[in-house]
């Protein structure tokens, strides 16, 4: 039993501690997919578009069909979690 919630407590630690992993059900484990039916493949932008699209949508300032949605799940993100995104999946 000590075993298991051990491996339960470093999974979950994980998990919070990688912030795209909050991004991938709806954009794919590599940014490979259209979100939703509307969004841009991700994996394409560059390293800085990625930055400037998710600070945008932070502030406001950017975004389109998706902008509420997008506003939600970036709130909580740091620019270090911005920036730790776009290293993973930009160009």
């Amino acid at each position: 039993m000590k075993k298991v919630l051990l491996l339960t407590s470093v999974l979950a630690c994980i998990a919070f501690a990688n912030p795209y992993a909050k991004c991938v059900a709806c954009h794919g484990a590599n940014g490979e997919k259209v979100a939703l039916g509307k969004s841009k493949i991700i994996k394409d932008m560059t390293k800085q578009e990625i930055v400037d699209s998710l600070k945008g949508y932070k502030d406001g300032s950017y975004g389109g069909a998706m902008k509420a949605l997008m506003k939600g799940q970036v709130a909580s993100l740091s620019d270090a979690d911005i920036q730790s995104i776009a290293e993973k999946i930009g160009k």
